[in-house]
């Protein structure tokens, strides 16, 4: 398992070790003790969650003020750009945000602390993406930001309109929303 740091120290790309040959390929998508050796982290994944989308989907940006959900997410067919804002007031970090693509042939992951709203933007055709959540749903605390606010300038990199859910339109700007401490 090999750490990529971003910008965010706290918010980390996972890359594992690939075994490809002509029959295909294998690798371990999670170990927890490797995972917490590279990591530094101890974490209990309690939830894996499987979405599907199709291109110009965003989703985000969510979180839990309660029950706040750390999360492991790859994809398994397609592409994204995945993005984690930090919501911590105390963090050095805070208001900031870092992406990166993932998709099924870098095979990479990205933990995002709890903590950080997560949202993502289907670059490819369709995508489906897995991620772990270190806390159950419980839709009273979710929440959302709204994914165009100008005090986080996101960059989507996106190629048309997104498509957007309901709850990701009525989203809160950033300096409404509910936030750490």
């Amino acid at each position: 398992m090999n750490v990529i740091s971003t910008k965010i120290p706290d918010v980390l790309i996972i890359e594992s070790k690939i075994f490809q040959d002509e029959r295909g390929f294998f690798f371990e998508s999670y170990n927890r003790q490797k995972f917490s050796d590279v990591t530094g982290h101890i974490v209990n994944f309690v939830q894996d969650n499987h979405s599907r989308s199709q291109q110009n989907v965003l989703r985000g940006l969510h979180y839990q003020i309660e029950q706040a959900q750390g999360k492991l997410v790859r994809v398994i067919i397609g592409s994204i750009f995945d993005v984690a804002v930090d919501i911590r007031k105390s963090s050095p970090t805070f208001g900031q945000w870092v992406g990166c693509e993932l998709n099924a042939q870098n095979k990479r992951q990205l933990w995002v602390p709890p903590g950080f709203a997560h949202g993502f933007v289907v670059l490819s055709e369709v995508a489906e993406v897995l991620y772990k959540t270190t806390d159950y749903y419980a839709p009273h605390y979710e929440r959302c930001i709204l994914w165009d606010d100008p005090h986080l300038a996101i960059d989507w990199h996106l190629s048309a309109e997104p498509i957007l859910s309901a709850k990701d339109k009525a989203g809160k700007s950033f300096k409404e929303a509910e936030v750490f401490t």
